[in-house]
């Protein structure tokens, strides 16, 4: 645990984050971490209020022993690889809309199969290294799952959409064309990285974007869902999010034919020799996911 705790922190550079990372409070890896410092009779980290940083002890130390960590890792789960029955936890990264796809259909059945694993979801939108974060599995659109990793679609095609409510839409009208948003009162996103994001449209391979306007930012979906909803203007979606308000009539879709679709969801996670019988049990659950939705393995 104090090695594990020592590379956490190293790699995360925040004893918050690598206490989220370990599963245990920032407290207690503080004190694992004090102790552990006491043992050697040195300190492998510099601790303010701000920030963490490696000392020069701590930097050899995380250098020698990364590799040796590694290897009891990989010797730990080649044992585990001999267990019958799944147990443990995995940990996957996914961003929000992807993390609600998985949800029921895979994440949920597999605790049902199997109650004695745990599963660790964290939803984030900026884009992570699943080795480097310490995560088993990451759920991200096909265009964004490095080369290196092995990856099995979970979805068809993705499509954006462009909503309001049939009250807005009775009071504005409709747009025609996207640059016909630059007069209506539209929701603005805003990104992970601070940014924000541009409206993407495309017809007869023609792109365009789309900096609208709007009495509101927001930078989560079902905030921008419950917004629009109450008809204060459009918004742009996963039409996955709000599937079931276009189907109601709670919401009426425009510029229906300047949506281009988008990649697939991809489940992608790095090779392994020796994979846990939670981690075997969970891909094949992905797999036959997959398989129902008709579509092709991953590579």
């Amino acid at each position: 645990m104090e090695l594990d705790a020592v590379m956490a922190i190293a790699r995360r550079k925040s004893f918050r984050a690598a206490a989220v990372e370990l599963q245990v409070s920032t407290t207690a890896l503080s004190n694992i971490i004090a102790k552990f410092e006491r043992q050697l009779g040195v300190r492998l980290f510099n601790r303010t209020t701000r920030s963490v940083s490696l000392t020069d002890a701590g930097r050899n130390f995380v250098e020698q022993v990364g590799p040796a960590l590694v290897d009891i890792h990989s010797a730990m789960d080649s044992a585990k690889s001999q267990q019958e029955t799944p147990s443990g936890t995995i940990r996957i990264n996914a961003f929000p809309t992807a993390a609600r796809e998985i949800l029921a259909p895979v994440i949920l059945e597999y605790l049902r199969r199997y109650p004695q694993v745990h599963i660790d979801l964290v939803t984030e939108g900026r884009l992570v290294d699943v080795v480097a974060g310490g995560f088993d599995l990451g759920v991200r659109s096909a265009d964004f799952v490095p080369s290196d990793m092995i990856a099995i679609p979970i979805g068809p095609s993705k499509s954006h959409v462009v909503v309001a409510s049939p009250t807005y839409i009775a009071k504005h009208g409709k747009p025609r064309v996207p640059l016909d948003l630059l007069n209506h009162a539209c929701i603005r996103i805003r990104l992970p990285d601070g940014e924000i994001y541009r409206w993407h449209f495309e017809k007869d391979d023609q792109p365009v974007q789309i900096d609208v306007k709007g009495p509101i930012t927001l930078d989560e979906a079902s905030l921008s869902r419950i917004t629009v909803l109450t008809g204060i203007g459009l918004g742009f979606f996963m039409e996955s999010d709000v599937r079931g308000d276009i189907q109601d009539g709670r919401l009426v879709q425009v510029l229906e034919d300047w949506m281009k679709p988008v990649a697939p969801l991809c489940l992608y996670y790095p090779g392994r020799k020796n994979p846990s019988a939670a981690f075997r049990e969970f891909i094949a659950l992905a797999r036959d996911f997959t398989s129902g939705l008709g579509m092709a393995d991953g590579r």
